[in-house]
């Protein structure tokens, strides 16, 4: 911590490098000097980031309150949005970052990221990071280092001073000049900040929230001294393109009208260019991992985010590639305002009824036409491996056939869609499948409109949790005598028995599911290991190794399942 200091005028300039040291009275460009590259970065593609809408005035930035909620439904990390979506910095050497923020109404953030955050379905990992957050005369500087963290939940800056500005009015800006940044006001270095290789990706990821309020950037510009390399750039994925050899277009050749997709975080297709090509290259269909969870859309009630979802389906349509949609009913990733909706008496619940049936009303018919399938019911049975549904809001408020509510109210908003019931160890015969089968019927029977089910397929453990193609062709049967159509949803593999029998375990799904015109198409729940993280009984970040590929190279699960295509 530094003594707080006062200063005359507030604007704030950062000078962003891989080492960061006290430099007063310095500035990217000299006093004088013209710049040699503007930039308006109000001119930029803000549309997809959530929380910030645009008008001739510039950028209106409103707390949208996203958080990652646990299993249990506590927690609530915090979520701040970037725009990952439109455009980020590409800097190689000097340049200055300038906003100015007015209508501060609670507090403003202005965010410079190393590389995108990863989102798991229970925490966000924090990577390096410079934020500044003004709240009154009071501003905030927080630096992430991108070293492990304790609680990865509960991410603590390796820095964190407050510096005292005389007017909150003014402008905020970040300067580099060589190897040094400066957090300044006016022409005052108010604070220096040594952060190592912070920002040494050459990329900055922009991030504009609001933890309370609401604020206005009136202005905001890039600029760099002649001889400064200084641009924006978009998403990694826009270049990408399908593969002839991909897995899609193997699948294609052996069962056209079979899809084999992939579950999708906005982050990576947007920061990584072997993510993105692998994905466009390979996959013909995406679902959104959690940008259409209920924590992810509503984080308020009747307040909705859909902006990262928005932006995976533009994606998924500019390259050709079908939606499946994941998910509306569900016990998880419930936003704090459903989680807690009143259930004690009739009235109660018929308010609370017409609270879930607005949300699902309008998710629905803000996707309607883009999305082919979706998960109308995810996971509702307990998480034991049972046959008891668990008795979730939607369960308190409708009872054991809420099901059918559900699905009633997403055909009437779509019809088109196709609809299916989620659930995971129902892969293989037995009870919990039966009751899965007979939930799926039930709600047909009700009035539902349920095309067919989800089997996950998630082997965490190949002694334990490994499926035999026997199985899987007696289940296919099951349903396919009952007139339901199958998808394989989630499918993962550890590779703690080796990479061969990961591989075999792989294909023996896919395959299984090519061989039963009951078994429509195949998801993987993840594309690259980079991605795939974990916390582990005593609350230690793990890394998995269960995907195609790592590290952006192919998997020998990745080239057993192109031989199984024909590749």
């Amino acid at each position: 911590m530094v003594a707080p200091v006062t200063v005359g005028r507030h604007v704030l300039r950062f000078l962003t490098s891989g080492i960061l040291v006290a430099l007063a009275g310095c500035s990217a460009i000299a006093p004088g000097q013209a710049p040699g590259v503007v930039i308006d970065l109000l001119q930029e593609d803000w549309r997809y980031m959530p929380g910030v809408t645009t008008d001739p005035g510039g950028l209106q930035v409103a707390a949208t309150a996203r958080s990652i909620v646990a299993q249990d439904g506590a927690g609530g990390q915090s979520n701040p949005p970037l725009n990952l979506a439109g455009m980020h910095l590409v800097a190689a050497g000097d340049f200055e970052l300038s906003a100015s923020f007015t209508d501060v109404t609670a507090d403003a953030s202005l965010a410079l990221y190393y590389t995108p955050p990863v989102i798991a379905d229970e925490f966000r990992i924090e990577p390096a990071s410079l934020r500044l957050t003004l709240r009154g005369a009071d501003l905030e500087i927080a630096v992430f280092d991108g070293s492990p963290q304790q609680d990865v939940t509960d991410p603590r800056p390796a820095r964190d001073e407050h510096v005292t500005v005389a007017d909150p009015k003014a402008a905020l800006s970040v300067r580099r000049t060589g190897n040094t940044l400066a957090v300044a006001s006016g022409d005052d270095t108010v604070s220096s900040l040594p952060l190592g290789g912070v920002f040494g990706s050459g990329e900055i990821w922009l991030g504009l929230s609001s933890s309370a309020g609401s604020f206005r950037v009136s202005s905001f510009t890039a600029t760099a001294p002649p001889g400064a390399t200084l641009n924006t750039a978009g998403p990694q994925v826009a270049p990408a393109e399908p593969s002839v050899g991909g897995l899609q277009a193997l699948a294609s050749s052996t069962r056209p009208g079979f899809t084999i997709g992939a579950a999708v975080a906005l982050g990576p297709l947007a920061s990584d260019a072997d993510y993105a090509r692998n994905l466009v290259g390979n996959f013909g269909a995406v679902t959104p991992e959690n940008a259409m969870k209920p924590q992810s859309l509503s984080p308020r009630q009747s307040v909705y985010t859909f902006e990262e979802a928005d932006a995976i389906i533009a994606i998924a349509e500019s390259k050709g590639l079908a939606v499946h949609g994941h998910t509306i009913a569900f016990t998880e990733s419930m936003p704090l305002w459903m989680q807690e909706l009143s259930t004690g008496n009739e009235l109660e619940r018929r308010a609370s009824a017409e609270a879930l049936l607005d949300y699902v009303t309008a998710v629905v018919t803000h996707f309607k036409g883009r999305l082919k399938s979706l998960d109308v019911v995810n996971e509702p049975f307990d998480a034991a491996q049972g046959t008891s549904m668990q008795q979730n809001i939607w369960y308190r408020v409708f009872g054991p056939g809420y099901p059918a509510v559900v699905s009633q109210a997403v055909y009437d908003a779509d019809p088109t869609v196709l609809q299916f019931i989620n659930e995971n160890g129902a892969d293989v015969p037995g009870p919990r499948q039966d009751a899965v089968l007979k939930l799926a019927l039930d709600t047909n029977s009700r009035g539902g409109h349920i095309y067919g089910v989800g089997l996950q397929a998630h082997v965490y453990d190949l002694e334990t949790d490994a499926i035999s193609a026997a199985d899987l062709a007696d289940t296919f049967t099951i349903f396919e005598d009952a007139g339901l159509f199958v998808r394989i949803s989630e499918n993962d593999v550890t590779d703690d028995l080796g990479t061969d029998a990961q591989a075999k375990q792989y294909t023996t799904v896919l395959a299984a599911c090519l061989r039963s015109p009951a078994c429509v198409s195949y998801t993987t729940w993840g594309v690259d290991d980079r991605y795939d993280w974990w916390i582990d009984d005593d609350d230690n970040l793990q890394q998995g190794h269960d995907f195609l590929f790592n590290d952006g190279q192919p998997t020998p699960a990745y080239d057993a399942m192109r031989q199984a295509l024909g590749g």
